[in-house]
């Protein structure tokens, strides 16, 4: 219940600067990272199993850095990753780490 309070709420942490690796740019269509990068923002982390869930819960409140994971509609995982001090949010493949 907390979480959709908090999607409802809108962003709970600055994206800053938004970039893209090429990889990731040419593997995924451009609706769904802007969704992703929506969902991120708002505390939505995707495919991550609990423990990683309850690192960025903990990230949040520290300010480490936070991460995402995501597949798109095509099959493709990716990453969407947020610097500890919100400069700087990255959309990656695996690969590409």
């Amino acid at each position: 219940m907390a979480l959709l309070i908090a999607m409802a709420l809108g962003p709970r942490f600055p994206l800053g600067q938004v970039v893209i690796t090429a990889n990731a740019h040419a593997a995924l269509p451009p609706d769904e990272i802007t969704a992703a990068l929506r969902r991120h923002s708002r505390g939505d982390w995707g495919l991550l199993d609990a423990h990683d869930k309850g690192v960025n819960q903990q990230a949040l409140e520290n300010g480490n850095r936070l991460c995402s994971r995501y597949q798109a509609s095509n099959g493709v995982v990716f990453w969407i990753i947020t610097e500890p001090d919100r400069s700087r949010t990255t959309i990656l493949l695996p690969e590409d780490y």
